[in-house]
């Protein structure tokens, strides 16, 4: 099994080199090479979820032992976010490809691959500078995606977007060299021994530097007050972009939980202090912005960094049951927010914008319609779907007033915004003049059918998935096999 710890990483990245050097003017080439690598990783994905139930499996390349060596690690957590990256690829991929976004601008595909690449060695890599390298290869393929298809505000989107993140690369590598400076090492399993260690007198550089981490992945979570480059970089992608992107916020989530658990456990008062009022503030703001935008893919936006909030609010517990409920919601805010951003996309099509008045009716609107109302109640945590589950698991995990509060208030908040947007452009279309045809588009609607399954899916195993997730916190709040498996005495 250990080989195959490695092909999410190399895969997509052979692919792309392909598509680039092989089938640069041949779009149907590039499609089905591009389709068949996201069929074949999830396979794959799936394949390493199963695995990762035996414990935790290091592939060490070159054959070098942690912590002098590059590794990668599959345990559970890794393998969940393989999953969901892959599971969420191959609708986006499929929508791309039933709407002809590929066809707007070039190398559409080999950067979908680099992205998939990117995502899939940063839940996989054992070393936190290899998260940085990955969080870059990130950052540059997010990029050409951004700007695909070109136009004015996308390539100014873009380019804030880009420096808003350089900013937090340099964080990151000012961060890690202080790290290393002190321990000698990157390895994360070797910090949870090295930083669990260190004399009180070093101890204040690991604090800073760890600190400086958690700004790094509240810049790449979207957390308040560092969440300005989400709404314009969302609002201006393409939608199927934006669709993917519903993952790349939950990278900072999860190297939230990944060095929280494994490498920062002893500083955890600092950093849930930290985390617990931006959390809440990034609740407030998303709900806010849900009901004030005139803008239906501003008002997803909005939503998604909601979703963060309400997200890192459940990690900043720091407890078995909190992980696990913050695990759920993961799975479900990113479902959820592809569905909308999507769904606004087809709306685009349609309207020929995305502005929030009334207008003359659209083709396929009773669908649409559905389709949106599904993605709203999923998104403001309404029954019956999994949104409601997983805000009542982080309730049960957090039952402090305060916290139920919040979640209620800004949940109700954030259906009032979402029900005026479906009022507005679904339920109050009139005849302004004879609607445009268009054209069907069944890949598309089953794309976006896909996802809405996955939410249906997610909600009816509740039961066992919440199990599993439970079993996957136990084992990143006791992270002693994970570190036994590279070879490393715990602390």
């Amino acid at each position: 099994m250990s080989h195959w710890i490695i092909a999410p990483v190399v895969l997509p990245a052979v692919l792309a080199a392909l598509i680039v050097l092989l089938a640069r003017g041949n779009l149907a080439a590039q499609r089905g090479i591009a389709l068949v690598g996201a069929v074949v990783l999830l396979a794959i994905a799936a394949l390493l979820l199963l695995a990762s139930t035996a414990g935790p499996e290091v592939y060490r390349l070159g054959n070098w032992p942690a912590p002098f060596g590059i590794v990668l690690v599959l345990d559970r957590l890794s393998a969940l976010m393989l999953a969901l990256v892959a599971g969420l690829s191959v609708p986006v991929l499929i929508y791309v490809i039933g709407t002809g976004w590929d066809a707007r601008g070039r190398h559409f595909h080999a950067l979908f691959l680099f992205q998939l690449m990117g995502l899939n060695g940063a839940f996989l890599t054992g070393d936190a500078f290899n998260l940085f390298v990955f969080f870059e290869v990130l950052l540059i393929a997010s990029y050409g995606l951004m700007i695909h298809g070109g136009g004015r505000d996308r390539l100014r989107a873009g380019v804030q977007y880009v420096a808003f993140n350089l900013l937090g690369s340099t964080l990151f590598l000012i961060a890690l060299a202080t790290i290393y400076a002190v321990t000698g090492t990157l390895n994360m399993a070797d910090l949870a021994g090295k930083v669990a260690a260190l004399p009180e007198g070093e101890a204040g550089l690991i604090r800073a530097a760890a600190v400086m981490l958690m700004l790094v992945f509240a810049v790449k979570g979207a957390l308040v007050p560092l969440q300005f480059w989400l709404p314009g970089t969302y609002a201006n992608a393409p939608g199927p972009v934006a669709a993917l992107f519903a993952v790349m916020t939950k990278v900072g989530a999860y190297a939230v939980i990944r060095m929280g658990t494994l490498v920062f456990p002893g500083l955890w008062p600092l950093i849930g202090g930290m985390l617990e009022p931006a959390a809440v503030a990034t609740i407030v703001l998303g709900a806010l912005g849900v009901l004030g935008s005139r803008n239906l893919a501003r008002l997803v936006a909005f939503a998604a960094i909601g979703s963060m909030g309400l997200l890192f609010l459940a990690v900043s517990a720091f407890s078995v049951q909190a992980t696990a409920a913050a695990l759920y919601y993961l799975i479900h805010s990113t479902l959820a927010a592809a569905v909308l951003f999507l769904l606004a996309d087809l709306v685009l099509e349609r309207r020929g914008g995305l502005a929030l008045q009334a207008g003359a009716p659209m083709s396929q609107l009773g669908l649409i319609a559905g389709l949106f109302m599904a993605g709203a109640v999923a998104m403001a945590g309404m029954p019956p779907l999994s949104g409601f589950v997983g805000k009542l698991l982080v309730m049960q995990a957090m039952p402090a007033a305060w916290v139920w509060t919040v979640i209620l208030l800004a949940s109700f908040v954030t259906m009032l915004g979402l029900a005026r947007a479906g009022s507005v452009l679904f339920w109050k279309a009139h005849e302004t003049g004879e609607m445009a045809p268009h054209p069907a588009q069944p890949l598309a609607f089953g794309a976006v059918g896909l996802l809405v399954a996955g939410l249906i899916g997610l909600t009816v195993f509740a039961g066992p998935v919440t199990a599993w997730l439970t079993l996957t916190a136990e084992a990143l709040h006791a992270p002693a096999a994970y570190i036994a498996a590279n070879g490393l005495e715990s602390p």
